[in-house]
């Protein structure tokens, strides 16, 4: 049975967790953009590279459907349903951080046409989406850890303000691909 002061150390550890990753991803991001790109070479690795971008949004767009289906479960009181959907939730998110962070890696992001009358719309979706994608981290993390540690009552009061903001990430991520893949080099 886990006492007062284990618990008490159990959490501090996870918010030192969930701050330095808070900090930390969107800052491996940034720099994503402003080094120099690592060359991918030709032939199977470069194929591969240029199905990421759609991989990404296929990982966005499963989380978004996985968020509703986490959402019915707990609105149907499934505890156990519901813990198993955000956990692969976080999972795919997990993955799209890794290929985001491998594509930018070794790709130079595309543009999006100036003389495109929908930039304006575009560059709205994609300036939130990147917004809230910078703060939905640490909120997803609390989130979760308070649910591990099943402090449900400060759980609920947390997923009340994560569960749509990672949703409109999940959806927008989709949106964002789709208007962006035709101009994709490749």
């Amino acid at each position: 049975m886990e006492t007062t002061v284990q618990r008490e150390v159990a959490e501090k550890r996870a918010k030192i967790f969930i701050w330095v990753a808070s900090l930390a991803i969107p800052i491996v991001v940034a720099i994503l953009y402003v080094m120099p790109k690592i060359p991918a070479g030709e032939g199977a690795l470069r194929d591969f590279l240029n199905y990421l971008p759609l991989f990404n949004a296929l990982c966005n767009g499963s989380t978004a459907v996985i968020l509703v289906l986490a959402l019915v479960a707990i609105k149907k009181k499934n505890m156990k349903l519901h813990r198993n959907l955000m956990t692969s939730a976080l999972g795919l998110s997990l993955l799209f951080l890794v290929s985001y962070v491998g594509y930018h890696a070794t790709s130079e992001s595309t543009l999006f046409p100036k003389d495109n009358p929908m930039k304006w719309l575009y560059y709205i979706i994609l300036l939130t989406h990147i917004s809230i994608s910078a703060i939905i981290v640490p909120l997803v993390l609390i989130s979760y850890s308070r649910a591990l540690a099943q402090r449900y009552d400060k759980h609920r009061k947390i997923a009340k303000i994560t569960w749509p903001l990672w949703f409109y990430v999940a959806v927008t991520g989709v949106i964002v691909y789709l208007m962006i893949s035709p101009y994709y080099g490749f």
